[in-house]
């Protein structure tokens, strides 16, 4: 039991510690690629650090709920890491107090409190970007519910850890529903966290940020953890899509698990991670920002994929 207590804190320290990496190496990794000098990999640590020694200035328009966000940032994507299998290919203690669609609605709700936050301090720029982030939310949930209830078929279970070794067996492997549903995932994994061609996180102009227009009134420790949170949320929406979607190899398995095998699966977590950094690099290096009355093409294709994804399973299985 005591090894299971363990194994459940060192899932999440993996994603408070290891979340803001992804941040630095998809910048730096980027800049390289654009020819660019760009910062370093530890850059969002130092950021951080910086962030934590500073003072924190709140708006006279504040209520309880601007304060309470950054708790709520901070605290869910950490929570939905006990839900998942991070480390270990076998559930830990709390991995049956939530199934997926617990998950998603714990992770919705740290995005819940940062739209009410962004509106509570009465700035034009925090409404707008709170609006404009309920938009992509709204439209990434119907692709969202049709690839939950495609796995839900598939493996006739929503706990992370029994769908991951159903999707890996040699009938859904190579299943073209199972790709379609993970490319989905990828699509809105990219609307969601703010990434291009939806939103451009390197953007300082005001009218077209949505992600960091909703963090503009924070400061000090406030924005600290509504920084770290953003980058935990990104990791854990990563590791969803490669240990429970398309790729969960390299866990540590179950009877077996001793510190080498725990250091097996972190590295080869991040070594899939920094896969999917390279995917967005060539992502971000090769389409600009999209005009904001075009989220719905961009989402309603992985809408369209999501469904061939359904459509796929049924006529594999009825032929």
């Amino acid at each position: 039991m005591l090894q299971l207590a363990i194994l459940q804190g060192l899932q999440i320290a993996t994603v408070l510690c290891c979340a803001p990496l992804l941040r630095g190496v998809i910048n730096r990794v980027k800049a390289i690629v654009q020819s660019r000098r760009g910062p370093s990999i530890l850059q969002p640590y130092r950021d951080l650090w910086k962030y934590l020694r500073k003072g924190r200035v709140i708006s006279e328009h504040a209520s309880w709920v601007y304060r309470v966000a950054p708790v709520f940032t901070f605290i869910t994507p950490l929570i939905v890491a006990m839900l998942i299998p991070v480390l270990t290919a076998y559930p830990l203690p709390y991995a049956f107090m939530g199934d997926m669609l617990a998950g998603g609605f714990i992770l919705s709700l740290g995005g819940f409190f940062t739209s009410l936050a962004a509106m509570d301090t009465a700035s034009t720029f925090g409404g707008m970007g709170s609006s404009r982030a309920r938009v992509v939310s709204f439209l990434a949930e119907p692709v969202v519910i049709l690839v939950l209830f495609t796995v839900t078929l598939i493996a006739q279970a929503t706990i992370p850890f029994a769908v991951n070794q159903t999707l890996i067996s040699a009938n859904y492997l190579y299943n073209p529903a199972h790709w379609m549903l993970a490319a989905a995932l990828f699509m809105v994994i990219l609307a969601e966290t703010g990434r291009l061609p939806v939103d451009n996180p390197a953007s300082t102009f005001e009218l077209s940020m949505i992600e960091a227009s909703r963090t503009l009134e924070y400061s000090g420790r406030d924005l600290a953890l509504m920084e770290w949170g953003g980058a935990m949320r990104f990791f854990v929406l990563l590791t969803i899509l490669l240990n429970v979607l398309t790729a969960p190899w390299g866990l540590a398995p179950a009877g077996g698990t001793n510190l080498l095998t725990v250091i097996i699966a972190i590295a080869t977590l991040l070594l899939k991670m920094f896969v999917i950094c390279g995917v967005i690099v060539v992502i971000e290096s090769s389409l600009a920002k999209w005009r904001f009355f075009r989220v719905p093409e961009f989402l309603g294709a992985a809408l369209i994929l999501a469904g061939l994804g359904v459509v796929s399973f049924y006529l594999v299985h009825t032929i």
